[in-house]
């Protein structure tokens, strides 16, 4: 069990520290940077099941599985764009809130799509939050959109793979499959034009997004080998560790504007992140008994 926590810590703190690296690319369209992000992704995984010679999973695929997988692969990159957007454009904060309420979103939609019964602790959980989201709303004069993307994009996709048939290694591995004629249409297409980084970019920048791959893979193996060794609920508590981490980030190193009016929003959403962790331990406590 104790390596199990430091795998997921691991995984958590990665995921957390995450602004730091797109911060470097901030000089390049974030559409470009997923597209890399998806392309080297793909030829990491690539590489780790040739080492494995793991390839069997392919032969079971169907197109009821392959269709799931190109849903998920959707809202992957739908996530990834509108997160590397937000850290480019000095919205670290606003993203690290979307990771905060979506333990909640998921609660949510395993509500309304799992039929599960959530427990009054946890509706309480998500009617705090919920009153967080309006208080942030209602300060600003606009909903929170980065972090409902954020959240709802990540829910949605969690509820599929939690349901897909494969594993998180194989699951990346047909996601940037399926992704990938599309991003090597848009980066021959940019070459052509004698756009993007690969023409115009230094070395530098190059081994930056190169880096994707790997950082983009190694978090995601890390996590489903603590997720395998850990309780859920031990799990649900470490997962804070990244957006509490990206929320240090905004604040103190990229030193975003934070209004104290906005901390009563945020201090909400932390309440509910504490009634729900509570009541998480409680409910495993009684199950063990």
């Amino acid at each position: 069990m104790h390596i199990g926590i430091v795998y997921a810590a691991l995984a958590y703190t990665a995921w957390g520290l995450f602004p730091l690296y797109f911060h470097q690319l901030a000089g390049i369209p974030a559409l470009e940077v997923v597209v890399h992000r998806t392309v080297w992704s793909l030829v990491f995984v690539l590489g780790v099941l040739l080492v494995r010679r793991h390839w069997g999973w392919m032969r079971a695929l169907q197109p009821r599985v392959l269709g799931a997988f190109a849903l998920s692969a959707l809202l992957l990159s739908g996530n990834w764009l509108t997160y590397v957007w937000a850290v480019q454009n000095q919205h670290v904060v606003d993203a690290s809130l979307g990771y905060f309420i979506l333990p909640l979103v998921n609660v949510a939609l395993g509500c309304v799509f799992l039929r599960e019964r959530p427990r009054p602790g946890q509706w309480l959980a998500v009617a705090v939050a919920a009153a967080g989201v309006l208080w942030l709303t209602w300060q600003t004069g606009r909903l929170p959109w980065i972090a409902l993307v954020l959240a709802l994009s990540f829910g949605f996709y969690g509820l599929l793979r939690k349901v897909a048939s494969l594993g998180a290694l194989e699951g990346l591995a047909l996601e940037t499959m399926l992704l990938a004629p599309l991003g090597l249409g848009a980066l021959a297409w940019w070459s052509a034009q004698g756009q993007g980084v690969l023409v115009q970019g230094d070395a530098s920048a190059v081994a930056w997004l190169l880096l994707a791959g790997p950082l983009t893979a190694i978090p995601l193996l890390l996590f489903a080998a603590g997720a395998r060794r850990i309780p859920l609920t031990t799990l649900g508590i470490l997962q804070y560790i990244s957006p509490t981490l990206q929320f240090a980030l905004g604040v103190w190193i990229f030193h975003e504007p934070f209004q104290m009016a906005r901390l009563a929003g945020f201090g909400l959403i932390w309440a509910a992140l504490g009634v729900y962790s509570v009541e998480g331990w409680l409910a495993a406590g009684r199950n063990r008994r």
